[in-house]
């Protein structure tokens, strides 16, 4: 219908052109002057169009038709919704594409999402120990990002760096729990080898072991496209592991090399965490404490310095440097880790349940230590000399256990 009534537009003018000559003709034949041999000619002439008006006068009728009917259809496809104005935008589409489909897709995509920024720091903080000016700014990032309408590329790249043990990882977790988010997560030390690595991650080409299945990155962001996609040790993987997900960042989309296909990653957040240049982002932190973009510019620096491609960093929106634990936030931070690992054991830890000298020689032997350290490693080492009354609790039916502090190690006593 639309190709018949831009047709009967263009076309209606000469119509009326017609009926206008032949009303002409039929005036002159009636009420003329006195004709000569050129009038009596042209007498003739309108007579003959006068006796043959109606030929004249059904095309314009017909043309009038069409020119209404597709009026009237335009204007209803428009009033119900089944069109929208754009003139020639939508003519486009509607020839290269199926528009009704596109509509569809459009009215499905998630409206932008206006989020509240102090909340969402206050709850990173609440678990995240001594990180608070990190938690601030990354609300503040997230909150912006998410505000826009339209956007080719992923909500955020950002880029966690500085000590082991100081949070980096639990807070993309966090994150994504407070977001209502999937985490996707990826020890990125698996992805040390060029070639392969970039196959288990975006899968393999026609041809090869492998290509009869998408990669583990590309599969996971088609079935959760809004999820935080934790890189984890980003400097791990290999350089060329790296490039690939260059369009990731840049274009908006990965491409699944079995079979070409592009994955959207424009909702999607993307977290890489690192420990390279630890002294370096430490001395740093310390320098330009008051100073966040000067601290921003030179971590870019220190990173590059370290091995990180420039058109990697390039394409990091943020990097965020966590600060080294000091003091009670130290000893926080392994009472948290000491309370997840007793949970991992079935049990919980009873109030005021950890030995106050357990988190001083933990506190010792981290600042002896240095950055290298992690909570976690120590943890792990009170872990070992635990491990055995701990099993013999939950096999006694006990629920909670308080730790204590013995020569030559900790025990486990049920409560």
């Amino acid at each position: 219908m639309r190709w018949l009534n831009s047709f009967a537009t263009r076309y209606a003018p000469l119509a009326f052109l017609v009926m206008a000559c032949v009303a002409l003709g039929q005036f002159l034949s009636q009420h003329g002057p006195a004709r000569s041999d050129l009038e009596q000619h042209a007498h003739e002439t309108a007579r003959f169009l006068h006796e043959h008006a109606w030929i004249g006068f059904a095309v314009a009728v017909v043309f009038w038709l069409i020119v209404f009917a597709g009026y009237f259809h335009d204007r209803h496809r428009t009033q119900y919704g089944d069109v929208k104005q754009g003139g020639w935008l939508m003519d486009a589409l509607d020839r290269l594409t199926n528009r009704r489909a596109l509509e569809q897709k459009i009215a499905q995509e998630p409206e932008p999402q206006i989020l509240d920024a102090e909340k969402l720091a206050s709850a990173l903080k609440s678990k995240v120990i001594g990180q608070d000016a990190v938690c601030d700014d990354i609300a503040a990032q997230i909150r912006r990002r998410l505000a826009l309408r339209q956007r080719n590329k992923p909500i955020g790249v950002f880029m966690l760096a500085g000590p082991p043990g100081t949070g980096k990882t639990y807070l993309a977790k966090s994150l994504a729990a407070e977001l209502g988010r999937a985490l996707l997560h990826f020890d990125m030390t698996q992805f040390s080898s060029g070639a392969h690595g970039a196959t288990q991650l975006f899968g393999a080409s026609k041809g090869y072991v492998g290509s009869n299945s998408y990669g583990k990155l590309t599969a996971a962001l088609r079935d959760t496209p809004d999820a935080v996609v934790l890189l984890d040790e980003i400097e791990k993987a290999h350089p060329e592991v790296h490039k690939n997900f260059l369009t990731a960042w840049n274009d908006g989309f990965v491409t699944e090399a079995s079979d070409g296909k592009q994955i959207s990653t424009t909702r999607a957040i993307f977290m890489l965490t690192t420990n390279a240049a630890t002294d370096a982002l430490h001395a740093l932190s310390e320098r330009f404490a008051d100073d966040a973009d000067e601290l921003r510019r030179a971590s870019t620096n220190a990173l590059g310095e370290a091995g990180f491609a420039p058109e990697v960093l390039n394409r990091i929106d943020r990097i965020f440097v966590f600060k080294s634990l000091t003091g009670l936030d130290i000893a926080r931070v392994a009472a948290l880790e000491i309370e997840a690992m007793i949970k991992s054991y079935g049990l919980d830890v009873a109030d005021e349940g950890i030995d106050p000298d357990i988190l001083i020689n933990m506190m010792r032997r981290q600042s002896r230590l240095g950055t290298g350290a992690s909570s976690r490693d120590l943890v792990r080492a009170v872990e070992e000399s635990l491990a055995d009354t701990l099993i013999d609790a939950k096999e006694h039916g006990h629920t909670k256990v308080a730790l204590v502090s013995v020569e030559g190690g900790v025990i486990a006593k049920p409560q």
